[in-house]
């Protein structure tokens, strides 16, 4: 997996986020920022895109999966 597999991912689901994504191989950070969080939880927010990596999370394909994901007002 590489960090524009992720971003197509992620992108597919929210096409309106802004996504960028660090790291290599089998361990990445994504940053997600979208207006489609505003009515979720932090917690709701990072399962939604990590649900979108379980294959590859549980192959070990993807070994580690940080996720930070805020609104575009909490980034002001």
């Amino acid at each position: 997996m590489n960090q524009q597999d992720l971003i197509n991912r992620i992108k597919d689901l929210y096409p309106d986020a802004e996504v960028t994504v660090s790291g290599e191989s089998c361990s990445f950070e994504v940053n997600v920022t979208t207006p489609a969080f505003d009515n979720m939880k932090s917690l709701q927010r990072q399962r939604s895109i990590l649900t979108l990596f379980n294959q590859e999370i549980g192959s070990g394909e993807l070994h580690a999966l940080t996720v930070r994901a805020k609104t575009p007002e909490e980034l002001q």
